[in-house]
């Protein structure tokens, strides 16, 4: 089984566009919530979320690739952009070796919308024939394949809140059992419109502290309301370590564990049992010891339900050394990426350990005694990190784990 590294990063978040404008932003602690300015949303409960700002299709991709893709495609090309230049990779010398692996929760849902208003407007003679390849939730991984020319294995989970980490992990997956050499991997959603708000807001799932959007994300405090929606792409490339160290590549982290599990518990409330057990199965997988991590880049949704059962998930985990975790939320910044969280999220892990800095969670204020570890508020705080997980829970009850290691260990 061999060795697998992260090589490059690519991040297209509410926060920042590229990978060093997001980790400026989250060792700020930089708010990325606001009024939403996309569409008319004063009928709706929820009139807040994480919009990318000053992202504009055709600064980064030719007209003929945006005209033919939904938001999440173009947030996705992006970040693979960004992540493989970052890498230095060279495909061209064996396409067949390199791997896509590409999460996303819905796919093309504002496209699929916009068809089917100029299908009734206009009838089907107006329809584009790019509308529904566009949209698909695959075509993520099939553009970012046809555009970096990566001709290896290819992967596109949808398994909502969980899709961006299962995506890395099954590319590390792939890596190490030497079915690529390497892979470009990671996720994208772009799900800003009045149906997604309007259905999360049904499940009373969203924050509706509209007068005031800089502490609407508020994981594990004691007056969270709900997670704030937003959108963007994370991309990872991950590679055989030896042949990465070989050819001298800059190495962030090691992936050295991955663990997905069932609850078979409930539609959307995630159970304590499978969350700590999927941590369990991925430090097994990682052959680390739990007082051998130092940190935990939560979940933390800010929904009551979830920042509760994540924080006993992480005590039944840990047992005594919960107490002396670091666990943040990064999603406080963020908000929510569904598909791409992640993989955005995996991103700061890997850069919390390689920069011994761990990102804060914001806008904790008032202590929940239901939620109380260590959850590094308000500040960046300066820590060497050695070992960290990535976690993300997903409804139907989907948990998937990452474990990274320092790339010197």
């Amino acid at each position: 089984m061999r060795r697998v590294g992260i090589t490059g990063l690519g991040a297209v978040t509410p926060i920042g566009i590229g990978t060093e404008t997001f980790w400026a932003a989250l060792a700020a602690g930089t708010n990325g919530v606001g009024p939403i300015t996309r569409f008319d949303a004063s009928g709706l409960p929820t009139r807040i979320a994480a919009e990318v700002k000053g992202f504009t299709p055709t600064d980064h991709l030719p007209r003929r690739d945006v005209v033919r893709t939904d938001t999440f495609i173009q947030y996705a090309l992006v970040a693979a952009q960004e992540a493989l230049g970052d890498s230095k990779l060279d495909i061209e010398r064996q396409p067949e070796r390199v791997g896509v692996s590409v999460g996303t929760g819905f796919g093309g849902i504002p496209l699929i919308l916009a068809t089917d208003g100029t299908l009734r407007a206009e009838g089907p003679a107006a329809l584009s024939p790019y509308a529904l390849p566009g949209c698909l939730p695959n075509m993520a991984a099939g553009w970012v394949s046809m555009r970096t020319g990566a001709r290896g294995p290819i992967a596109a989970p949808t398994t909502a809140c969980a899709a961006g980490t299962q995506a890395i992990g099954d590319a590390f997956r792939l890596v190490q059992r030497g079915d690529a050499d390497a892979m470009l991997a990671g996720g994208a959603d772009a799900l800003l419109t009045p149906l997604v708000i309007a259905c999360f807001g049904a499940l009373r799932a969203l924050s509706t502290r509209n007068d005031d959007p800089a502490t609407a994300s508020r994981p594990f405090d004691r007056d969270r309301d709900g997670f704030v929606l937003a959108e963007g792409a994370g991309m990872v490339v991950l590679e055989d370590l030896e042949a990465a160290r070989a050819r001298g590549a800059h190495v962030y982290a090691e992936v050295v564990g991955y663990a997905m599990t069932a609850d078979a518990h409930h539609l959307t409330a995630s159970s304590t049992e499978g969350a700590a057990r999927g941590m369990r199965l991925a430090l097994a997988d990682a052959g680390v010891r739990p007082e051998d991590v130092d940190y935990i880049n939560a979940h933390g949704t800010s929904t009551p339900h979830n920042d509760a059962n994540e924080t006993a998930a992480i005590k039944a985990a840990f047992g005594p050394h919960a107490r002396r975790l670091a666990v943040s939320s990064t999603k406080s910044m963020t908000g929510h990426l569904i598909g791409a969280a992640g993989a955005v999220e995996a991103i700061a892990t890997a850069l919390a350990i390689e920069r011994g800095l761990l990102p804060p969670t914001i806008n904790y204020r008032t202590p929940d005694p239901a939620c109380d570890l260590d959850v590094v508020p308000g500040h960046a705080r300066p820590a060497a990190v050695r070992v960290a997980l990535s976690n993300s829970f997903a409804f139907g009850g989907m948990n998937a784990t990452l474990v990274l290691r320092r790339a010197s260990e």
